[in-house]
């Protein structure tokens, strides 16, 4: 070894990414992939789209990191309209702008109001025979199933949050309690718990800009 060689690891090559530098974001090249990605999206999302969403913006286009991700959602959910709708629009205005929310919503819209119109049209023979009753049922268990897989996948989001995890998992337990036991109005839910999340985010980023540890 000579005198000049440093005594540490060797440094990795310049371009190749390493486990604690993750991949940069990717985007949308053109608005017709905007497009079919949300038609694809929206074709997966049988009684909800909320778990392919996030499997698809975030583990396989890469568009988002699960916080961005819990971000948004949590901004659709307030606002009035379906949650993925609300998605879809902030994320083509986004890439895109107007343009892009429009050509995203109709991603997220077209083939779905096709595919329902069928089914309205079928609806007073085949939809209506107990078979068919019983097999959508069972659907609407596994997209419940997958609402709750993808919420646990979400979790570690939380320690990356502003308020931490020990007090995101306690208001999101007020929220259950509040919703299926207290059976309380969602507008009640988002004004109190909501109000006392964001007032807790509030006081956490005041005090990190001001160097105070919690």
């Amino acid at each position: 070894m000579s005198a000049g060689s440093p005594s540490g690891p060797p440094s990795s090559p310049e371009g190749v990414a390493t486990d604690d530098a993750p991949l940069p974001l990717s985007q949308p090249e053109s608005l017709s992939k905007l497009f079919w990605a949300f038609t694809w999206l929206a074709l997966q999302g049988f009684g909800g789209v909320l778990a392919v969403a996030q499997r698809e913006l975030v583990e396989r286009l890469n568009w988002m990191t699960r916080e961005e991700f819990v971000e948004t959602l949590a901004v659709a959910q307030v606002l009035p309209g379906p949650n993925i709708v609300n998605i879809s629009l902030m994320i083509g205005d986004r890439f895109f702008g107007l343009r892009g929310a429009l050509v995203a919503l109709a991603g997220m819209m077209l083939f779905p109001a096709v595919i329902v119109l069928i089914l309205a049209a079928l609806s007073t023979t085949w939809l209506a025979s107990p078979r068919m009753t019983g097999a959508l049922r069972g659907m609407g268990a596994v997209s419940a199933g997958l609402i709750l897989a993808t919420g646990f996948k979400l979790l570690p989001s939380l320690k990356k949050n502003p308020i931490g995890l020990a007090p995101g998992l306690a208001l999101a337990a007020l929220v259950f309690g509040a919703t299926v036991w207290l059976k309380l109005p969602l507008f009640w839910i988002v004004l109190s718990v909501g109000g006392l999340g964001m007032t807790l985010a509030l006081i956490a980023l005041k005090r990190a800009r001001a160097g105070v540890r919690p």
